[in-house]
Parts: structure tokens; sequence; C-alpha cells
């Protein structure tokens, strides 16, 4: 048996060094970013990542998730206090629609969260000088909604969430130049959740972030990771007299299985109840000047513990405007019941929410917190998924570099890409590209086989460029016109290119010098 024998000072660096450890693991385990976190700096012009200072959450250059646009800087002005993602932005004077592509796993459930800190980043003071500064923003190929920055305070932030089912392997997020000023974004986030978290979402709906709210005393505006595994904003509310924080230590627990919404117990530990002479509280959170109120479906959440230790009965009825939701409801002690209509989404212009105390309570109503979401339909089609995959391969193979050329190529109709012809006329089926019109492109090198995939393609034109070699074997039985003309293509036409030329089934068009093709 060997004894070893230590000085105390050798155990002391011993101790030190092990501390060192364990401090450096800690932090290292703090900064990394949970599984799925996708995390944007947009904008950012460093070559690498970088972990936030206050989540410990990772953030990337945008570079890679992003064609086009320009990196910009905040005004120096507006740099000290600022987050660290608000400091930079990327702005897109150029085209109608520009869209960043996140990677993503298909039917996965994810929240996406935009942040816009204009800072007068471009010196013309756009968000002061009375003129309209608006933009939109698209979730793939649905509108989500405007980001109206009109007589908005330079250094504040605007942030936009949804909700929403991943159609694909990605999900876009489009910024639409409406000619009001021109668009920009500052971050972007994307969170994945649980599949059983708001059911009510699916591929048809998405939902938009209204308010999502923390009641009782709160230290921050803002409550977000790591108390919420999820990232979610939760805005703490301002309390005035008659209104009462109630905070407790004990623990509020969920339903077994109740994985529905996944509120944080530090937030359900909190509460807003009101002085015992004041019967209802009333939640009013204002539509703004994004939103038009006379369109604006709403979808209220109430999340309710009571976490008041003595036993009178508290009981209340919960109303939407003047229209009663919920009748005598009575919260749970120390748990969570979390109250909404199955998904039901209300027209409710004024956004104003009422508990009103009923006869049988002793006391006023309490809430712990609360969620509005704004109802986004998805119901425009993303192209067919091979004919998407086959028209990048042509841009990436040709490094076309068109404007408009992101997003999705055929949908929504108004944006689909110039020279794509698409065809809608088959309802609840994705449009396919049935005409490619590349004439006068700047093609160089030989022609790309991803058109032969493409099977629902009727028109493909080539001519004017400088395309070289020989012409691939075309089998596309859809194809009807080819137009091959004023290239520098050589060798013989394939004979099931020909054959079907001279069956009439096929318009091949290719003037130039004949001396080029062997016609046989």
């Amino acid at each position: 048996m060997a004894i070893s024998h230590c000085s105390a000072s050798t155990k002391l660096a011993w101790i030190l060094a092990l501390l060192l450890i364990l401090v450096t693991t800690t932090i290292q385990v703090h900064c990394q970013s949970p599984p799925g976190f996708i995390s944007i700096d947009c904008g950012f012009t460093n070559t690498s990542a970088y972990n936030d200072s206050i989540t410990g959450i990772q953030f990337d250059p945008d570079s890679r998730f992003v064609e086009g646009g320009l990196s910009n800087k905040i005004s120096a002005e507006f740099i000290a206090g600022s987050d660290e993602q608000q400091k930079t932005l990327r702005s897109f004077p150029n085209g109608s629609r520009n869209c960043y592509t996140l990677p993503s796993t298909t039917g996965t459930k994810y929240m996406l969260r935009a942040t816009f800190t204009y800072g007068n980043y471009d010196g013309l003071n756009k968000t002061r000088d009375g003129s309209l500064f608006l933009f939109g923003l698209h979730i793939g190929v649905n509108f989500w909604e405007a980001v109206n920055m009109t007589n908005w305070d330079p250094s504040s932030t605007i942030w936009k969430e949804i909700i929403t089912v991943a159609p694909a392997n990605s999900v876009s997020v489009c910024l639409i130049n409406f000619g009001s000023g021109t668009p920009f974004v500052s971050a972007l986030e994307l969170r994945p959740l649980q599949d059983l978290m708001y059911p009510f979402v699916n591929t048809s709906v998405s939902i938009s972030y209204f308010r999502r709210i923390r009641f009782g005393a709160a230290t921050d505006f803002i409550t977000r990771f790591s108390l919420d595994p999820y990232d979610r904003f939760w805005e703490g509310w301002p309390f005035t007299y008659p209104w009462i924080p109630l905070n407790t230590s004990s623990r509020v627990r969920r339903l077994p299985g109740d994985n529905t919404f996944q509120v944080p117990e530090g937030i359900l530990q909190g509460a807003t109840t009101l002085d015992t002479n004041y019967s209802f509280l009333e939640i009013s959170v204002g539509v703004g000047p994004n939103l038009d109120a006379k369109n604006l479906q709403l979808l209220p959440i109430f999340h309710f513990a009571e976490i008041n230790s003595s036993n009178p009965s508290r009981r209340f009825d919960i109303y939407s405007n003047d229209e009663l939701l919920f009748a005598d409801f009575s919260p749970s002690r120390f748990q969570a019941d979390s109250m909404h209509q199955n998904g039901r989404f209300l027209h409710n212009p004024t956004a104003t929410f009422r508990l009103s105390k009923t006869r049988r309570s002793r006391l006023p109503p309490l809430i712990n917190a609360f969620e509005l979401y704004s109802l986004v339909r998805m119901d425009n089609l993303t192209t067919d998924s091979d004919d998407v995959n086959y028209i990048k391969e042509v841009t990436k193979h040709y490094n076309l570099a068109r404007i408009n050329w992101n997003g999705d190529p055929c949908s929504p109709r108004e944006y689909s890409w110039e020279g794509l012809t698409c065809d809608y006329s088959k309802s609840n089926q994705n449009p396919r590209i049935v005409a490619v019109n590349l004439s006068t492109s700047g093609l160089k090198g030989g022609l790309v086989i991803s058109f032969m995939n493409m099977v629902s393609l009727e028109n493909l034109d080539l001519s004017h460029n400088n395309l070289t070699g020989a012409i691939p074997d075309y089998q596309i039985k859809s194809l009807k016109v080819l137009d091959l003309s004023y290239n520098q293509l050589d060798g013989p036409i394939p004979d099931s290119i020909l054959q079907r030329s001279q069956a009439g089934l096929l318009d091949l068009r290719f003037a130039c010098t004949v001396a080029q093709f062997l016609l046989f």
C-alpha cells in the first residue's frame, strides 16, 4: 500500500486547481446552447460565433443563412447600453423579398423570434422624420405580420415571435419591401418546442406573439432563458394600487402529463390580485399600429395557481371583452391551471380581458401569467419540394445572382421568381414549375442535367447564353419547347429529343451555325 505525502501548500494548490476546473466546466456548460437552438446576429461581420453575455446562448454571424443585403452598425450614440445582437443589423435596399433560411426538422414545432433595432444606422432618422416606415414579414410563403417603426424611438427594440410547424428541413423568414422604408433585421432566433405544446398549432395554423405576461413582483422587465428553457419572452406587468403582487417559495406543480404550455414554475410562483375592496381586474393590452383590429383574431391563454396560503375561497368569471369565456372558475392550490377554449380564436378589437369576482367568492381574482396570440393562416402552399431542389441545383451550378431568387420559387404568386412560370391550377396541391426562362442570363459551361428531373417542365428557354459542350439527353415527356438558340453547343442532338421534335411533340429551337450540330 503506497502512501503519498503532500505538504499543506501542495494540498492547497491541488484544491485551487480543482476549483478552477469546476468553475471552468460550469462556465462552459452555461455557455452551451440547448440542442436545436439557432441564434443569428444579423449583420455581424466576424467569422466566428460568440456567447451572449447574459444568457450564454451562442450567436452565429448570418452570412451562411442569407444572400444579399448590407451589413450595418447602429449609430454610435446608441451603442452604449444596447444588447450585443442589437448593435448590428442587415438591411435590404434591393429586391421586393429577401429571405433567411434556417435549418429545421420537418414537422417539428418551433418558436421563431425576430428583433429589430433601427438605431439610426443609415443617418436618415427614418423613424422620426414623419414618413411612413413600414415593411412586412413572411413565415415561409405566408404573411406573418407588419413591422411598423413610424415615429418609433430609434434606440428601442421591436420583437416579433411566431409559433409554427416546420414544413420541410428548413424554415424561411422573409422581409418584404412595401416601398415605405428599407427592411432590416437585427437578430433571428429559432427554438424547438415539444410536439405536445400549443396543440392548436399545426401545418395550417401558426400563432403570432401578441403579449406574454408574468404577474407578481419581478426584477427584470423581460424574463427568458434560462428560467424558461424554451427562451420565451415573458414581460413583467407593472402594478399600482389596487393591484397587489403575491409571491411564494412553495412548489407550484403541473398535473402529471400536462405538457401543453409548460409555464416555468418560477413564473407561476408569482401572481397579482387586488385589494379586497375591489371585485374585478382588467387586462387591456391594446392593438397598436401594426395590426388590423377589425380582422384580428386573438387566442388568450390564462395561467392560474392559487398561491395564497390562507384558506378563503376565490372564484371568478373570465371575460373576453363582454363575452363570458369561463364561469365560476376557482384556481387550484399550488397547482397550475391553464385555461383556453381549445384553440378558439376570438374577435376582440380592444384586446381587453376581465376577471370578475363571483358572489360566492371571499377573495378578488388572481392571475399568475397570460399569453395572447393572433392567428396566422398558413394557406399558401410551397412549391413542390422536388422542383425546389432541382431549380436550386441550377442556381448553384450557374452561380445565378438574381435579386429575387430567394425564398420559395412559386409562392406566394406575387413574389414568384423572375423567369419562372408556375402552375397553380390544381387546388390543394403544391404549385409546379412549368417554364424556365434563362435567356440572356450569362450562363456558361455545360447544360445542367437537373432540368431533366423536373417532371412538369413544359418550356425551357436557355437561348442567348455561352453554353458549351454536348446536349444532354433531356427525356422530359412534359417538355414542349426547348430553345437552345445562340449558344456554343456542339455534338449530336440526342435521338430521343430529335425523334420527339420530328413527331411534332417538341418545338426544338437552335438558331446558330448549323455546322455545330450533327443531325443524325
